[in-house]
């Protein structure tokens, strides 16, 4: 039998765990990122942060705001600010759906995971989120213990 085939290059740089904790992700979307030669080399030693930034859509553009990627040691002439805004590569008919969507009440635009792709390539993926209160977070964790009660009843019980 063929083996599947495994994505040397595929690697997860940040991922956002607490996204889908405080936010119900509607939809999720892959769009390109422009960054500088410093914020790359930074990004293939994994050291980055997505946890505290946000995507917005600003002038028919959309941006990563307040996205972390650490300076680069062996860049100290040519390197990069930490914080700075990054901007995100979507088309046109995606940008469009994206400003409609956070027009809506209560709906903003989350980075979930920042990683290589299979071509070696740094993507991101946003989600289109609606906030949830504490009692949906309440909520949402009861139904996880269930299922995982759940299982641990089927799997003593076969």
């Amino acid at each position: 039998m063929a083996q599947p085939k495994t994505n040397s290059n595929y690697k997860v740089i940040a991922e956002n765990r607490r996204a889908r904790h405080d936010y119900a992700i509607e939809d999720d979307l892959e769009v390109g990122i422009i960054l500088e030669g410093s914020e790359v080399k930074s990004l293939r030693t994994q050291s980055a942060q997505i946890n505290e930034s946000y995507a917005e859509v600003k002038d028919g553009e959309l941006w990563l705001v307040n996205g972390y990627i650490a300076p680069y040691a062996q860049a100290k002439t040519w390197g990069h600010e930490e914080r700075r805004r990054r901007k995100l590569l979507a088309s046109k008919k995606e940008l469009a759906r994206l400003w409609t969507a956070t027009q809506r009440k209560g709906m903003t635009l989350v980075p979930l995971v920042l990683y290589f792709n299979d071509r070696g390539i740094v993507k991101m993926k946003i989600g289109i989120a609606k906030g949830k209160n504490t009692a949906d977070k309440r909520q949402t964790d009861a139904k996880r213990d269930w299922s995982r009660q759940k299982q641990r009843l089927l799997k003593q019980g076969g």
